[in-house]
């Protein structure tokens, strides 16, 4: 059973139509969503949207969904995070193949706030334009069921945290912190993490 503060039970309550789940979820997960995203622009001209917009984008796709039951197999904070990763590195990709059509086109590209406050047409952002990426629920479903299966493998609940950790995006430093361990220990758990999982990809 979950706790009324956990990640699982905000889930279950978005999952339910509780909209006060939402608030809890975007102080947990946005700026992670948004420092993952960042890494996903670098490089791409910063006139259509920055990595808050997508990220931005990609949190009110997921809820939505949720919302509408797309996500039978979401259940808790791996199953969330990796949603999350899939859902913003896919409007991430489609913004990108946006800005480049437009540059190659030669049409003007706005930016995001430079769009009028009163203009209420949903199709205005550049955000908007770029194709629609929300997952299907057979992909958000196989994408938890491959998170599920990779930290089984791992079998150390130690092992498990710091991998549930890291793929929230928290450095070594901050699970260090977070865990009492040193960092030197954290790397070391990361390193048998990663002997273990590639050792299952070369199989």
């Amino acid at each position: 059973m979950s706790s009324p503060g956990s990640v699982t039970h905000w889930i279950k309550q978005l999952k339910g139509g509780k909209r006060a789940a939402v608030r809890p979820l975007w102080e947990s997960y946005f700026q992670q969503l948004v420092a993952r995203t960042r890494q996903k622009l670098l490089g791409m001209p910063r006139r259509a949207a920055d990595e808050e917009d997508v990220a931005l984008s990609a949190f009110d796709s997921f809820c939505r969904a949720a919302e509408q039951g797309r996500f039978p197999q979401l259940h808790d904070r791996h199953d969330l995070w990796q949603l999350l990763i899939v859902i913003a590195d896919r409007k991430a990709h489609d913004l990108a193949k946006y800005e480049h059509r437009q540059r190659r086109g030669g049409g003007k590209v706005l930016d995001e706030g430079a769009v009028p406050a009163e203009d209420t047409n949903p199709g205005s952002s550049p955000l908007a334009r770029a194709k629609s990426a929300e997952p299907t629920p057979a992909l958000a479903a196989q994408v938890a069921e491959e998170c599920r299966r990779l930290l089984a493998l791992l079998g150390d609940e130690e092992l498990q945290d710091v991998a549930l950790r890291k793929m929230e995006g928290y450095s070594v430093e901050e699970i260090a912190a977070q865990t009492g361990w040193v960092p030197r220990t954290v790397q070391r758990r990361l390193r048998l993490i990663r002997r273990i999982w590639e050792q299952e990809l070369r199989r």
